[in-house]
């Protein structure tokens, strides 16, 4: 395995986790534990933004701009549905 499948298996792992930790942020009842949720969300999407950040420059997450034609075609696409 490569580092660069390495990294995006890493990505796709931080990811789902945010999720779980979101869901059990919104739905914890209890202060405390809510209060665990959160910090592990914080620093999950720092571990993300990082891992992101590290990708990006190494050229292995590939950044696209949309033109805002393009944008606008597909939400008036959107809208004829």
């Amino acid at each position: 395995m490569n580092e660069q499948l390495l990294f995006e298996n890493y990505l796709l792992v931080l990811k789902s986790s945010v999720e779980v930790y979101v869901h059990g942020t919104l739905e914890s009842s209890n202060i405390s534990n809510r209060a665990l949720l959160k910090s592990g969300l914080d620093k999950t999407m720092i571990s993300q933004a990082d891992t992101y950040d590290m990708m990006v420059k190494y050229g292995w997450y590939k950044v696209q701009n949309i033109k805002s034609s393009e944008i606008s075609k597909t939400l008036k696409k959107v809208k004829e549905q």
